[in-house]
C-alpha cells in the first residue's frame, strides 16, 4: 500500500489519470448490471439477445481499433480522452429513451456508439501511461489500474445492482452518463512531463500508417508473442456466463440483477488479489513478467474448470474469483510488457492491435456462447463452461513455448 502511495505522491499527473478511471468505471458497471437486466426483461430473459448487447459493446471496438490506434499516435492523447468521454456522456444520455420492448434497439444502438468511442480511449490511456509514470514504476501503475477496475468492478456492480433494483433503470444510468463528464475533468487536470524511451531492437522507421504498425509488430516478435495474450485470455466470456448462471440458476432480486451483482463483485475481489499476490514473485525484468504469465494462464483455466463444477451460487463466486485472479495478472502482465518493449511512437497502434485481438477473441465467444445457451437451453451452461476450461489450456500451452523461445532468443541476442 505504501508503494502506491508513493507512487501518487511523486506522479501527480497519473494520480488524476486513475481517478478519472475510479469514477468512469463506477459507473460503467451500473450501466452494464442496468441494461443486461433491462434486456432480459425485454426480451425474455433471451440468451441470444443478453449475447447481442455484449456484442455490441465488443464487435464496434474491433472493427474501429485499426483506425483508433493511427489517431493515438497522430494526435495528443490527452485531448482523445477527454473528447472521448464527452462523446460518450452526450450518447449515454439516448439509453433513457429506453422504455419499452418496442424501443431496445435504442440500447443496442447507443452501446455500439459508446463503444466505438471506447475504442480510441483504452489505447490512448494505456499508451498515456508510460508517459506520466517512470520505467521502474510501470508494473505498480498497470497493478493499480487493475485493481482499481476490480474495486470498482466489486463497489460498482453491487451498488449498481442494488440501486438497479430499488430506484429502477433510470437512476442507474444516470450516474452512468454523469460519471463520464466527471471523467474529463479529471483528464483535463492532467499535466504532460515526459516521453516514453523506446527499447526495441530495430531501427523505427514511421509513416505514421496502421500497415507501418504492423510492419513494426513483425520487425519485434518479442512484441508480436505478447499481443496474443489477450486473445488466449478471452477465449470463452465470464460475463455472458455469469450473466447465464445469475438470470436463470441464482436469481435474485430483479431479473437476476441481485444475484449478477453479488457475482460481479466476487470478479472484482479476483481480480484485485490476482496481481497483489503476483507481484511478490517478479523482479518487474521482461523475463519474470514473462514467466509469471504461465501461472496466471493457469490460474485461468482451474477457474474456468472450478465454475463449471459449481452447484451454488457461493461456490460459484469462490470459482469466479479465482478465474479472475488469474484474468487480472495476465491483464497486468501483458500491457506492462508491451508499454516496457514498445516505441512511444507506436504506442497508439500497439495498444490498437492488442485490444482488437481481444475483442476478436471475445465478440465470438460471446455469440457462440449466447447461441448454445438458446440452442441447448440455459441448464447447458455448465456443459458449455466445461468446454470453454478445455480451451483455455490451449492458450496456457502456447503461452509455456513462447516463454521458452523468447528466452532461448534472448540468450542468443544477449552477449554472455
Amino acid at each position: 500500500m505504501n508503494s502506491y502511495l508513493a507512487l501518487f505522491r511523486t506522479h501527480p499527473a497519473f494520480r488524476w489519470l486513475w481517478l478519472a478511471q475510479v469514477i468512469s468505471l463506477f459507473g460503467d458497471w451500473f450501466n452494464t448490471v442496468a441494461l443486461l437486466g433491462l434486456v432480459a426483461q425485454f426480451t425474455d430473459q433471451s440468451g441470444l439477445a443478453a449475447s447481442g448487447l455484449l456484442i455490441a459493446r465488443s464487435l464496434p471496438p474491433f472493427i474501429v481499433s485499426p483506425i483508433a490506434g493511427v489517431l493515438v499516435d497522430r494526435f495528443d492523447r490527452k485531448k482523445l480522452l477527454i473528447w472521448s468521454d464527452v462523446l460518450r456522456a452526450c450518447i449515454g444520455v439516448a439509453l433513457f429513451f429506453a422504455n419499452s420492448p418496442e424501443r431496445l434497439w435504442i440500447i443496442y444502438a447507443a452501446t455500439v456508439l459508446q463503444f466505438s468511442i471506447s475504442a480510441i480511449f483504452e489505447p490512448s490511456r494505456s499508451a498515456l501511461v508510460p508517459r506520466l509514470v517512470s520505467a521502474e514504476n510501470l508494473v505498480q501503475a498497470n497493478a493499480l489500474s487493475n485493481i482499481t477496475w476490480s474495486v470498482m468492478l466489486a463497489v460498482g456492480a453491487l451498488i449498481g445492482g442494488v440501486v438497479t433494483a430499488v430506484f429502477g433503470t433510470s437512476a442507474a444510468l444516470l450516474v452512468d452518463a454523469a460519471s463520464f463528464v466527471l471523467s474529463a475533468f479529471c483528464i483535463s487536470r492532467i499535466r504532460m512531463t515526459k516521453v516514453h524511451a523506446a527499447t526495441d531492437e530495430t531501427s523505427v522507421k514511421d509513416g505514421g500508417g496502421f500497415r507501418d504498425g504492423l510492419r513494426y509488430v513483425r520487425n519485434n516478435p518479442q512484441i508480436g508473442a505478447v499481443l496474443l495474450v489477450k486473445f488466449g485470455l478471452s477465449i470463452g466470456s465470464v460475463d455472458t456466463i455469469m450473466n447465464a448462471y445469475a438470470t436463470t440458476r441464482y436469481v435474485i432480486g430483479e431479473n437476476g440483477s441481485g444475484s449478477l451483482g453479488l457475482l460481479f463483485g466476487a470478479f472484482g475481489i479476483g481480480s484485485i488479489l490476482g496481481p497483489l499476490l503476483m507481484n511478490r514473485f517478479t523482479d518487474k525484468s521482461v523475463a519474470s513478467l514473462q514467466r509469471l504469465l504461465v501461472w496466471s494462464f493457469a490460474c485461468v483455466s482451474v477457474g474456468w474448470f472450478l465454475i463449471g463444477l459449481s452447484g451454488s451460487l457461493e461456490f460459484l463466486m469462490l470459482a469466479v474469483m479465482v478465474r479472475a485472479m488469474g484474468g487480472s495478472a495476465t491483464w497486468t502482465y501483458s500491457s506492462t510488457l508491451i508499454q516496457i518493449q514498445t516505441n512511444d511512437r507506436f504506442m497508439g497502434r500497439v495498444f490498437s492491435l492488442d485490444w482488437l485481438a481481444f475483442y476478436l477473441a471475445i465478440t465470438v465467444s460471446i455469440f457462440l456462447i449466447g447461441a448454445f445457451l438458446d440452442m441447448l437451453g440455459n441448464e447447458a451452461v455448465s456443459h458449455i463452461t466445461f468446454v470453454i476450461a478445455a480451451l483455455s489450456l490451449l492458450p496456457l500451452g502456447f503461452w509455456v513455448f513462447a516463454v521458452r523461445w523468447l528466452e532461448r532468443r534472448r540468450a542468443i541476442v544477449t552477449p554472455a
